[in-house]
């Protein structure tokens, strides 16, 4: 049996008395994209900084191919890209500057070359010297994904990547993902909106109250998942 991509299990965090997880387990296999709905306080962003070795779970644990991924281990969450509400990016310096920064700290070769090319990667090369405190909404997400991307992680985690951007720059993420998966490259892509990530997964689950509540039968399609969803969320 192979090792899974990413793999978690029995993860379990509370903020005080509030539980967010409640024994969730998951695997992620190589070249595979999982997309994660649920409603506003389902868990979906402390599961991914679970996973991205951010935040260290009450209980259970966290491996990419079986490494352990925690806050005390670098190496692992190196080969982990997220994307979450903030944009991890420094106001005082450029983009250009931000990347090839983002770059240096995971010690890749030609830091420069890797940043402009994750700014072209997002259409971005144009806007290389503006500073992110400059940008629309749109732009410092499209700056924020290319950041995410830099290092070309072995797993992309993305908390809602689809906002604020148009339709022509969604699509180009939209192509970006899918050009991940011949390399084996694995994608979580977590949203409100299941129509959104839909034609990108290859399955889909639904987290309510910081459990796995439902998970689509991808043959039957969007609208049969998204009203047992709505069922399950009462929505």
């Amino acid at each position: 049996m192979s090792i899974p991509l990413l793999e978690a299990r029995a993860l379990a965090k509370s903020f005080g008395s509030r539980r967010v997880l409640a024994g969730v387990d998951l695997e992620l296999a190589a070249g595979e994209t999982l997309a994660i709905v649920g409603p506003n306080g389902a868990g979906k962003t402390t599961l991914l900084r679970c996973l991205a070795g951010l935040v260290r779970p009450d209980k259970g644990s966290v491996a990419i191919e079986g490494a352990a991924v925690s806050p005390r281990e670098p190496k692992s969450r190196a080969r982990i890209g997220l994307l979450s509400h903030r944009s991890m990016l420094y106001d005082d310096l450029t983009l250009e500057e931000n990347l090839t920064f983002a770059a240096r700290l995971h010690r890749l070769p030609d830091p420069a070359g890797i940043a402009r090319r994750s700014l072209e990667a997002m259409e971005l090369a144009t806007r290389a010297r503006d500073q992110p405190r400059t940008l629309s909404r749109g732009l410092l997400q499209r700056a924020a994904l290319a950041r995410a991307l830099v290092n070309q992680p072995a797993v992309l985690l993305l908390d809602e990547p689809f906002t604020g951007l148009d339709a022509h720059a969604a699509e180009r993420l939209r192509a970006l993902l899918t050009a991940r998966r011949p390399a084996g490259l694995g994608t979580i892509v977590v949203t409100h909106q299941v129509h959104e990530a839909w034609s990108l997964a290859d399955r889909v689950v639904a987290l309510v109250q910081g459990r796995w509540a439902l998970e689509a039968d991808m043959a039957q399609g969007a609208e049969a998942f998204l009203a047992r969803y709505l069922e399950v969320t009462g929505d």
